[in-house]
C-alpha cells in the first residue's frame, strides 16, 4: 500500500531536533506526558525550522517529525513511568492514513515504543476542508492504539466546528482562554462551556499556558 506523499515527496535538505515540554496531571501532582515541539539543532525556534519547509516537503517533514519524537522519547522518557508521547501533526499532509502510518509503526517498534503512549495532536494552524478525510484518520490511528486530541482549542481552526464533525480522545484549550482566567468572567464562561461540552461528550480536557509552560489537565 502506497499514497501519492510516499513518492512525489521531497526529502529535507536540514536537520533538526525535539524538545519536550510536559503535560502536567494536576489532580494526580505528577508528569502525564510531554509534548514533543521541534527545533532547530542550535535550539532554534519551531517558527525557524518550518520556515524551512517547502511545500513539497511537507509529507516528508511531517512523517520525519513522528520518527524522531519516537526514537528521541525512547531514549530519553524513564521507561517505568508510563508517559505520553505527544506529536503533532498535519491533517492535510496525510495522503492514505494505512500507508503514511508506516514509518511512524515502524519507528515504535524499532524502539520497543508502544503506540498506546503515544497521542496525536491535530494542528490548529491548516483548515480542514475534508472532514470525512479527518475521520478516517482518527479511525486509523485509534485502531492502532493512539490517543487523538485537538491542539489549541478555541483558536484558529480548531473550534466547535470540529468538535461537531468529529469527537477526538482529549481536547487542548488554547492559552489565550486560559491565562488571566482567575480575574476575567467571560474566560471563566467560555472555558465552563467548553468543559461542559466535553463531559457530555466523553471528552477529556487539558489547559495550556500556565506560568511554567506546560499543559495541565482540567
Amino acid at each position: 500500500m502506497a499514497c501519492d506523499g510516499c513518492t512525489t515527496s521531497s526529502k529535507l535538505d536540514f536537520d533538526f531536533s525535539m524538545a519536550f515540554q510536559p503535560i502536567y496531571d494536576a489532580v494526580a501532582d505528577r508528569v502525564w506526558g510531554y509534548e514533543a515541539l521541534v527545533r532547530g539543532l542550535s535550539g532554534e525556534s519551531a517558527f525557524e525550522v518550518l520556515s524551512k519547509v517547502s511545500p513539497e516537503q511537507k509529507y516528508r517533514f511531517d512523517q520525519d517529525c513522528r520518527v524522531k519524537a519516537i526514537e528521541l522519547a525512547a531514549r530519553l522518557f524513564p521507561p517505568d513511568e508510563n508517559l505520553k508521547l505527544s506529536i503533532n501533526f498535519m491533517p492535510n499532509a496525510v495522503y492514505e492514513p494505512a500507508a503514511c502510518l508506516r514509518a511512524t509503526l515502524l519507528a515504535a517498534a524499532r524502539c520497543s515504543f508502544p503506540t498506546s503512549s503515544i497521542m496525536f495532536e491535530f494542528t490548529e494552524n491548516e483548515e480542514v476542508s475534508d472532514t470525512a478525510h479527518l475521520t478516517n484518520i482518527i479511525t486509523e490511528y485509534r485502531r492502532h492504539g493512539f490517543t487523538t486530541a485537538i491542539d489549541d482549542f478555541g483558536a484558529g481552526h480548531a473550534g466547535l466546528g470540529l468538535l461537531v464533525d468529529f469527537q477526538p480522545d482529549l481536547i487542548k484549550i488554547d492559552m489565550k482562554l486560559i491565562r488571566g482566567i482567575d480575574t476575567s468572567p467571560a474566560r471563566q464562561a467560555v472555558v465552563a462551556g467548553i468543559l461542559g461540552i466535553a463531559k457530555k461528550l466523553n471528552i477529556t480536557v487539558l489547559a495550556e499556558g500556565s506560568r511554567l509552560r506546560r499543559s495541565s489537565w482540567f
